[in-house]
C-alpha cells in the first residue's frame, strides 16, 4: 500500500473520510526462501513481549518475514541483504539520524538473478510503501534486467533513524545522500533508475545531483512536479477556508500521518489495512486472494513499525501534495533521458510532465497505460512491463529495438 500525498474530494468529507482519502499515494515458499540470503541481522531490539500481547504486534523481523512470504509468489531466485551505509555522508556533521551516535544504518535490498551483462534496473518505491509492492513485476523484468529493489531509508525493513529534519533541503538530502551511499556500497556505476510517486521525486532529485550514474530515468506517476502557486485549484482554496480544511491543513503541518492511525489502533490495525488493500487494489487486473492476503500482511508490518521516513511529508509537500521545491522549475537542468509512465486513472496529473518536457534538453517520452490508476504496476502489470521495456529498448537486445507498445505515447 502507498498513501496518497493529497486529498481528492476532501471538501466533501468528514475528518475521518478525508484522512482515509489521504491514503493512496508462483514458486513454492520454500524455493524462494532457499534462494534468499540475509547478510545482516535486524537492527532493532526485540521486544520482551510476544507479538500477541503487544499493542503494536510488529518488528523488523516481522517485516522481513512478511516480505519473504510475499516474495514466495515470485519465481525468480533472489538474494536479500541489509546494505551498510554507515552513519552519515562522509564529512557531514549531520548523520542519517541526526544524533551523536556512530551506529551504522542499513538499506534493505533484494537483487534478482539475471543473465550476464543484463542492464541494471534499480526500483524505488513511493510514500508509505516498500519494495515488495513490485512483487508482480519482478519475474518479467528480471528476464531483461538485473533487477535491484530497495526500501528507502526509514521505510520497510531498512533502518528507521529518528527523523528530525527541519527543512526541505535537509529532508531531500536525507533520502538522496543515503541512496548515494547505498550506490557506493553496491559498487554501481551505470543503471536505469525507476521511481514511483514519492520515489519518483527522490529519483529525480538524485538524477539532478548525480546524473553521471543514471543511464535512463523512469518516473511512474511521479509526485512533486507542480507547485501550489501554479496549480492550486479554486475548489481546494475554498475548502481550505472551511473549518474542515483548516483542521486537515493543521494536521498536515503537524505531521499527522495515516500511519499514526494504524499504530493507534494497535491489534485492530491489521483489519483497517485489510479493508484498504481490498478496496484500493481491486482496480484493473486486481489481486488474487492469496496475493491480497500476503500484501495486506506485508503492508501492515511496514506501516506499523517505528515512524521515520514517513515524517518527510510536510517538508517535501504542502497540503494538497504540492511540492515545496517543484521539479518543474528545474526541468531545464535535466541531463538524463526520461520516460514518464502514468495510469489513465492516475490521480497524479500527467500534464505536469508535459509542462516539464517543454523545457527539457534531453529525450523525453510520456506513456499512459489504460485500465490503471496510480499503482499502474499492480493495476495493469502487462501494460507497465511493456512501457518499461519500450523505455529501455536501447539498452536491451537488438530484437527489443522495436518492442511493441500498446499503451499511449503522448
Amino acid at each position: 500500500m502507498s498513501f496518497r500525498l493529497g486529498l481528492r474530494r476532501a471538501e466533501s468529507s468528514s475528518l475521518g473520510k478525508a484522512m482515509a482519502q489521504e491514503l493512496n499515494s508462483s514458486a513454492p515458499a520454500t524455493a524462494t526462501a532457499t534462494a534468499a540470503t540475509v547478510t545482516s541481522t535486524s537492527t532493532t531490539k526485540k521486544s520482551l513481549w510476544p507479538s500477541a500481547l503487544r499493542w503494536i504486534p510488529t518488528s523488523t523481523d516481522h517485516i522481513i518475514s512478511a516480505e519473504k512470504r510475499l516474495l514466495s509468489l515470485v519465481k525468480t531466485p533472489y538474494t536479500q541483504e541489509l546494505v551498510d551505509i554507515g552513519s552519515g555522508p562522509p564529512g557531514s556533521k549531520v548523520r542519517w539520524f541526526r544524533s551523536a551516535s556512530n551506529e551504522s544504518r542499513f538499506i534493505n535490498t533484494i537483487t534478482f538473478d539475471s543473465k550476464q551483462d543484463s542492464p541494471t534496473l534499480v526500483m524505488v518505491h513511493g510514500y508509505a510503501a516498500s519494495q515488495g509492492f513490485f512483487f508482480k513485476n519482478f519475474d518479467t523484468l528480471a528476464k531483461h534486467f538485473r533487477v535491484i529493489a530497495i526500501d528507502q531509508l526509514g521505510w520497510g525493513a531498512s533502518s528507521r533513524p529518528d527523523f528530525t529534519c527541519t527543512s526541505t533541503e535537509e529532508t531531500e538530502a536525507w533520502f538522496v545522500d543515503s541512496f548515494e551511499e547505498w550506490r557506493k556500497a553496491k559498487n554501481l556505476s551505470n543503471f536505469v533508475l525507476l521511481g514511483h510517486s514519492f520515489g519518483g521525486y527522490i529519483a529525480s532529485k538524485y538524477a539532478l545531483k548525480h546524473p553521471e550514474h543514471v543511464q535512463h530515468l523512469i518516473l511512474v506517476g511521479p509526485a512533486g512536479f507542480t507547485s501550489e502557486t501554479e496549480h492550486k485549484s479554486e475548489r481546494l482554496t475554498k475548502f481550505q477556508a472551511t473549518w474542515k480544511g483548516a483542521v486537515l491543513n493543521h494536521l498536515w503541518e503537524s505531521n499527522f500521518t495515516p500511519m499514526k492511525v494504524v499504530r493507534g489502533l494497535g491489534p485492530f490495525g491489521p483489519n483497517l489495512v485489510r479493508k484498504y488493500t481490498s478496496a484500493r487494489f481491486g482496480e484493473g487486473e486486481g489481486l488474487a486472494e492469496q496475493e491480497s492476503a500476503l500484501l495486506t500482511d506485508y503492508v501492515y508490518h511496514t506501516l506499523a513499525a517505528k515512524a521515520s521516513g514517513e515524517l518527510c511529508l510536510k517538508h517535501i509537500f504542502s497540503f494538497g501534495a504540492f511540492a515545496r521545491s517543484p521539479l518543474l522549475q528545474r526541468s531545464s537542468e535535466w541531463k538524463v533521458p526520461t520516460t514518464f509512465i502514468y495510469g489513465f486513472q492516475d490521480w497524479m496529473d500527467y500534464k505536469g510532465a508535459e509542462a516539464a518536457r517543454k523545457n527539457m534538453n534531453v529525450p523525453c517520452e510520456i506513456i499512459r497505460v489504460p485500465q490503471a490508476g496510480h499503482f499502474v504496476f499492480l493495476d495493469n502489470a502487462k501494460g507497465f512491463h511493456s512501457s518499461v521495456l519500450h523505455a529501455c529498448r536501447r539498452f536491451l537486445s537488438p530484437d527489443m529495438a522495436n518492442y511493441p507498445l500498446e499503451e499511449v505515447i503522448i
